[in-house]
Parts: C-alpha cells; sequence; structure tokens
C-alpha cells in the first residue's frame, strides 16, 4: 500500500466514526427524553423512590441490630431515618397505594423516626432498641400496602 492509500484509509475510517459519534449521541439524547418521560410515570406507577430510600437506611440501621445486637448503626443513622421519614411523608403517594391509611401510616412512621432520634440522644440501649423495632415494623407494613398495594 501506498502511503496514498493509507491516508485515504485512514480519513475514511475517521469520518465514518465521526458520523456514527453524531448519529449515537443524537440517539442517546432521545433515548435519554423518552427515560425521563418513563421515570415521571414510574414514580407513581412502578417505582417508589422515598420507599427505596427509607428501606436502604433502615436496612442499615436495623440489621446490624437485628443480627448482633449491634445498635450503633442505627443510632449513627437515626436523625437521617427521621429525615427520610419526613421527605417520604410529604412525597407524592404512588396510586396503587394512595389512601388515607398509607398516608396515616407514612405519618406515624415520620412521628415514630423523630421520637427514634430524640430517644438515640437519652442513650437507653433497652429503649431504643424496642424503638428501633417498632420504626421497622411500621415501614414494613407501608412496605406490605405497596408490594400486596390494592388498585383504586
Amino acid at each position: 500500500m501506498n502511503i496514498r492509500s493509507i491516508m485515504f484509509s485512514a480519513l475514511l475510517a475517521a469520518g465514518i466514526l465521526a458520523a456514527c459519534s453524531g448519529k449515537k449521541e443524537a440517539v442517546t439524547e432521545e433515548n435519554k427524553e423518552h427515560e425521563h418521560a418513563h421515570e415521571k410515570e414510574s414514580a407513581t406507577d412502578d417505582e417508589w423512590k422515598e420507599m427505596d430510600n427509607f428501606h436502604m437506611l433502615m436496612a442499615e440501621a436495623f440489621h446490624p441490630y437485628k443480627d448482633s445486637s449491634n445498635l450503633q448503626p442505627a443510632k449513627a443513622k437515626a436523625a437521617e431515618l427521621a429525615s427520610a421519614a419526613e421527605k417520604w411523608a410529604s412525597a407524592p403517594l404512588p396510586s396503587k397505594v394512595d389512601n388515607d391509611d398509607t398516608r396515616k401510616k407514612l405519618d406515624d412512621l415520620k412521628t415514630s423516626t423523630a421520637a427514634f432520634a430524640e430517644t438515640v440522644k437519652k442513650g437507653d440501649d433497652k429503649v431504643i432498641a424496642e424503638e428501633l423495632t417498632k420504626v421497622h415494623d411500621l415501614f414494613h407494613a407501608i412496605q406490605e400496602e405497596w408490594y400486596g398495594g390494592h388498585e383504586k
């Protein structure tokens, strides 16, 4: 191959790559818009982001206690749990759990997590463990509404 053939091949390859890259970006932008539209739908139909966020915190707080009586993670996450419960209680509800019972449970969770955060400040491990278990059980009652939720 001579230099001209190599140069031509290199330019051709660069042109093809540039053309494909541009198309890929356009498709990606289009996909992003499409995904955002579905995110808005799924926030009320398929997903409950606030529940998932609270669940992650609850798992990090509760399982060390349940598995090995370690309350330190729960104590460290108490204020964060209260904040997450407050956000969750004020967020729009997905249609399948948009009812008075779920709203009441979320308000109870908000109140219970705030009380739990205050109990942690007092430092009585027995009371902390009892309140952590109550918060956990209340969370699971709400979660059951979601997974076994009825249609309106």
